[in-house]
């Protein structure tokens, strides 16, 4: 009977503790952010709270730099999600010469390096004329956003039978309303995950755009340099930039975590 009573006690105490570790950084990057550049070093929860640092970043182009990455990471998703969902549906329904091969090539591009290809791609930015400009970025991010969406979509595109395509044909739907009246909202759960992590890849690049973008168009991530870069290195405002910066991945991944767990609908399919 004292087993049972206090081995949930037990097991809610050390997720707390867990999640108190996990959580700390992030917690202890909004406590700096609240320090004077005097006590940043100061390990201590006890000190004089300022919104100094806040009013130096806020008087800056801070929101200029966020709305640049915002607009080419949500543009990058959207690309990624139109031609992604298609791709995904393709190597997971169709039988081709060289079909894991291609799926293979699609996934290489998330493992290799960036600074690998940014050298080129820089030079042929500036020909083209693409360079400092926000779509040459949202193009360039779909090496790192669609081949984590394809390769996620492409599992639930498979674990969704194919039985259920052929019913709906003989029931006289057309192959695009199946597509996207019965399909896409089977997949809902796994668009919307993968969709949320590679807009979290895209938000938190540095590479591309340090080497591919200027003055014009410039991400948080690059525009934080800037507090390094100066007579000393602010770290409060460093901790706000970065502060900020992460409240829309949290955001989105608040208001969408219902989805990012598989829906019943698959287990229902499988068979």
């Amino acid at each position: 009977m004292r087993r049972g009573i206090f081995e949930p006690a037990f097991r809610y105490a050390a997720l707390i503790v867990w999640a108190l570790f996990a959580l700390f950084p992030l917690l202890w990057m909004v406590i700096i952010s609240f320090k004077s550049d005097a006590e940043v070093f100061t390990t201590t929860f006890w000190f004089s709270p300022t919104l100094g640092n806040y009013e130096a970043v806020f008087k800056t182009d801070y929101f200029k730099y966020f709305l640049d990455n915002l607009i080419i990471s949500g543009c990058a998703v959207l690309v990624s999600v139109a031609v992604g969902v298609p791709a995904a549906y393709a190597l997971a329904r169709y039988q081709f010469r060289g079909k894991e091969d291609l799926a293979f090539q699609i996934l290489s591009f998330k493992f290799a390096p960036e600074i690998l290809v940014v050298l080129p791609v820089f030079m042929i930015f500036q020909w083209i004329g693409l360079y400092d400009t926000h779509l040459g970025l949202i193009w360039v991010y779909q090496l790192i956003t669609m081949p984590l969406l394809i390769w996620v979509l492409r599992g639930y595109f498979e674990d969704i039978s194919v039985e259920v395509e052929q019913a709906a044909m003989l029931d006289g739907y057309k192959w695009y309303q199946i597509f996207l009246r019965i399909l896409l909202p089977l997949i809902k759960p796994g668009l919307v995950s993968s969709a949320l992590l590679t807009f979290i890849f895209a938000w938190n690049t540095f590479t591309f755009p340090l080497i591919l973008a200027g003055f014009k168009v410039q991400p948080v991530t690059v525009a934080a340099l800037r507090y390094l870069a100066s007579d000393t290195v602010h770290y409060g405002q460093m901790a706000v930039a970065a502060a900020v910066t992460a409240l829309p991945e949290v955001v989105l991944a608040l208001l969408i975590q219902k989805h990012l767990v598989r829906g019943l609908s698959f287990g229902a399919v499988k068979g």
